[in-house]
């Protein structure tokens, strides 16, 4: 599991230097949920899509916990 995420990870600790601490910051919460998504067999595009589309339409943030990547519908 360890050799799943040590490319993202070492992405997001590069990331930390270049620019902004905030865009490091940034980049490191997104890399992080594109590494999540592809561990539990979801597609990263798709569920960033689907995830930014909810938050614009107005998804609650008491239940942000459902646009986690494991809550995502998992492709047939």
């Amino acid at each position: 599991m360890s050799n799943l995420i040590r490319p993202i990870a070492l992405a997001r600790k590069n990331a930390l230097f270049h620019g902004h601490d905030e865009g490091g910051r940034s980049w490191g919460g997104i890399a992080s949920l594109i590494a999540t998504a592809k561990i539990t067999g979801v597609e990263p595009f798709a569920y960033l899509m689907a995830t930014i589309k909810a938050i614009a339409a107005g998804h609650p943030a008491s239940r942000i916990d459902e646009l986690l990547p494991w809550n995502y519908p998992k492709p047939a």
